[in-house]
């Protein structure tokens, strides 16, 4: 399968940018999740690599060759650049069974294919097949029912999967009736000799491909029924649907319909899946046992899928790397427990987490010896201490003013240049939400803030209720749900959320102590946004 990069690709309407900027690298056999809220760009990113959108500017390449080039002018149309684009809607055709809405697509197929002896081809079929006729037999005898009658549809399918061979091939091995008990030696060694004389006679291969000259011949024609029906009933195996072929959309649930819709999608053997929010239209339920089938296809496809969702859970629990979006803008693209643990900033921090980051405004300065003490809930004294060794956050914020200077430096020469147009969008520092028991609206200007202006971010599984010591609280809400509990803890006027696992019980209005475990607490810069150092917090 393979690659695609994007290059510095941007979408605008008149001023307003869907994608700003993005370059990112999608490598062979990744799931990728496009993540972030409504409107931040994934799906535009996602059709523009599908060829549904055209970017303003930029470059697109699949593997190693460029479907768009805005300074070159290419654009390769949707339908040459083998993808499979598969929607929230499933867009089934009533009127087509099960097999006719996978094999629709196929049946339009016109492209430079191998010239096949098909008929050669089924003989050889057929004869290996009848060379196991124990199997045949066996087979065709696990498919009596009750009054011991052969259910031959069920017969059928099972010939197709044990033999990967099409329904046509199936019927006719079906037609030699093995649970007869015949010795079917004899027919078997006559169809192999008459598949192998036609192989040498014709110039076939061991694909019985006609070949001249060492080179397989090639010829641009249509897909065979016998080369669709194999197509379907392939991705029928692999999304377990075969026993559904004869049926109609209606006469499906949910999932059946989302796997007939995949099917369908992975019948043409796209390079690459794209999916847009493809469960959405699920209940709770189906929609996690459709993660692990999606889970599952990625292995068994080796295709490279591209997956947008707004849903954080869904891109935490399927992709292999995260690309989280705001604004048009590229936030972080990493593994998804590296976007959990190392956020990039208070953005990505607040949208990736179930139940959400706590933030705590803080002030405070580094130390001779490394530590950081802080000022934070209305006057309690914490001291933050960085993980890393060394750490010094006097040279933090001089990177930072240089990266920020460097970032408006660029700014300005884009400008100067002919046909830039200034984005409408506006980015910002992220508001971040600190948890009140009142919720009243306060100031935020990050332009006003100084070097001891600070955020501290804590992920609620590393609050822990303790015995003794600690920060006192006052249990403000209980949320149990079985396996864990979230707790709501008024500190003052602060309301911080943590995860308790197992099935305690919480009275409202009690009073417990907390503590703050682990070294992945996280200190943000409250100016820029941007996570400083990951470290513990001791009180």
């Amino acid at each position: 399968m393979p690659r695609i990069t994007l290059e510095h690709i941007n979408k605008r309407w008149n001023k307003f940018y869907a994608t700003d900027d993005v370059s990112m690298v999608i490598e062979d056999n990744a799931f990728v999740t496009l993540l972030g809220p409504s409107g931040c760009g994934k799906t535009t990113i996602l059709r523009m690599i599908a060829g549904l959108e055209t970017p303003t500017t930029g470059k697109i390449t699949i593997g190693d060759r460029v479907v768009f080039d805005s300074d070159m002018g290419i654009n390769i149309p949707a339908n040459k650049r083998k993808v499979g684009f598969l929607f929230q809607n499933y867009a089934l055709w009533p009127n087509m069974t099960v097999h006719d809405n996978i094999a629709f697509g196929l049946s339009n197929v016109k492209e430079v294919l191998p010239k096949i002896d098909f008929e050669a081809k089924t003989t050889a079929q057929l004869g290996e097949a009848l060379s196991r006729a124990d199997e045949v037999k066996q087979i065709v005898e696990d498919c009596r029912d009750k009054d011991g009658k052969i259910d031959e549809k069920r017969a059928l399918i099972k010939l197709i999967d044990g033999f990967t061979i099409s329904m046509p091939t199936a019927k006719k091995l079906y037609a030699y009736h093995a649970e007869s008990g015949k010795d079917f030696s004899g027919e078997a060694q006559k169809l192999l000799a008459a598949a192998a004389d036609a192989r040498k006679t014709k110039g076939l291969n061991e694909n019985y491909e006609y070949v001249q000259n060492g080179e397989v011949v090639k010829e641009e024609r249509k897909l065979t029924k016998e080369e669709i029906d194999l197509a379907v009933r392939r991705v029928s195996r692999i999304v377990k649907i075969g026993m559904f072929m004869d049926r109609y959309p209606a006469e499906l649930s949910g999932g059946q319909q989302q796997r007939v819709a995949i099917a369908r999608t992975l019948a043409p053997e796209p390079s690459v899946l794209f999916m847009d929010e493809p469960l959405s239209n699920l209940d709770a339920k189906l929609r996690l046992e459709m993660r692990y089938e999606l889970q599952r296809l990625h292995v068994e496809t080796g295709s490279t899928f591209v997956y947008v969702t707004h849903d954080q859970m869904e891109a935490m629990t399927l992709a292999t790397q995260i690309c989280l979006l705001n604004n048009g803008v590229l936030q972080q693209y990493e593994v998804p427990l590296t976007v959990y643990n190392k956020p990039e900033n208070t953005f990505v921090a607040d949208f990736v987490g179930n139940p959400s980051i706590n933030f705590i405004e803080a002030k405070g300065a580094q130390q001779a010896d490394g530590s950081i003490p802080l000022t934070m809930l209305n006057g309690l004294q914490l001291t933050f201490k960085p993980a890393e060794t060394g750490f010094r956050l006097g040279e933090w914020f001089k990177e930072r003013d240089a990266s920020i200077a460097s970032a408006a430096e660029e700014l300005k020469k884009k400008a100067s240049q002919k046909g830039y147009v200034e984005k409408g969008n506006k980015d910002e520092v992220f508001r971040y939400n600190i948890a009140r028991v009142d919720e009243e609206d306060t100031p935020f200007d990050p332009s006003s803030m100084t070097n001891e202006d600070l955020l501290i971010g804590i992920r609620p599984e590393f609050i822990d209720i303790v015995e003794d010591g600690g920060i006192e609280g006052e249990v403000y809400g209980v949320m149990p749900t079985g396996m864990e509990t979230t707790v709501k803890i008024r500190v003052g006027e602060f309301l911080l959320t943590g995860v308790v696992f197992g099935s305690d019980i919480f009275k409202i209005g009690s009073k417990i102590r907390i503590k703050f475990s682990g070294d992945t607490i996280m200190l943000f810069d409250r100016k820029s946004g941007r996570r400083i150092v990951n470290g513990e917090l001791a009180i």
